[in-house]
């Protein structure tokens, strides 16, 4: 998502790296569940989200989509976010207890809060965003631990071609005139990257990077 904001104004200046620490560490948050409310279809998911999602709740993306996400357009792309309910607007998966359900296959923007990605020169660095958790008493963490998500290195990879793949894609909805380009660009997005099923049997990285070199080809042509 692009931001207007300068890095200034929405953290505490510092650029981290995996390996870095940084005050993140809410203390498994304790009570409190203001991130889970009132994010709008802010939450947007990318294609190992969804994967995951299917996986660990034993639905096809389609039916997720009937249940609990919802498509909306971020800058130009329509991208699949979890849905907001009820009068709080609070995230379909948070609990009666105030307390996520599928914690243990939430989605990256979830474990990334309240850090964030600073992506420049092609790659991208960690940010501490300094208004979005209420939290005042966290401690220091490590970034890669604070993420908790296997084989880092390889997901870092995804997530950042994942980026300026949607970055070029942007570039052309917005430069088109073309409606049934952009209509059709659309929706090779989502129904390559998130509705047809990867294979669970074998490793998410190299079928992700096949429909990739799929979608560039297809930005070539455009």
């Amino acid at each position: 998502m692009r931001r207007e904001q300068t890095l200034e104004e929405i953290s505490d200046g510092k650029l981290y790296d995996s390996n870095d620490m940084v005050k993140a560490d809410s203390h498994n948050c304790e009570g409190c569940c203001d991130c889970c409310q009132g994010m709008g279809d802010s939450v947007i998911l990318d294609p190992f989200d969804v994967h995951r999602l299917s996986i660990g709740l034993k639905k096809p993306a389609e039916q997720l989509l009937q249940e609990c996400l919802e498509l909306g357009v971020s800058d130009g792309n329509i991208l699949p976010h979890l849905r907001m309910t009820g009068a709080a607007e609070q995230c379909v998966f948070l609990n009666q207890e105030g307390r996520c359900s599928i914690h243990a296959i939430r989605p990256g923007f979830c474990r990334l809060f309240p850090l964030g990605r600073f992506y420049e020169d092609g790659g991208f660095k960690y940010i501490l965003q300094v208004h979005e958790c209420p939290k005042t008493n966290r401690s220091k963490i490590k970034v890669k631990k604070w993420i908790d998500t296997p084989d880092l290195k390889n997901y870092e990879r995804f997530i950042n071609d994942w980026h300026y793949f949607l970055l070029d894609v942007q570039e052309v909805l917005y430069n088109s005139q073309d409606s049934d380009l952009i209509r059709n660009l659309n929706l090779f997005v989502v129904n390559r990257f998130y509705f047809k099923p990867y294979d669970q049997d074998q490793d998410f990285y190299p079928q992700f990077y096949a429909r990739l070199k799929e979608g560039k080809e297809l930005l070539a042509l455009a």
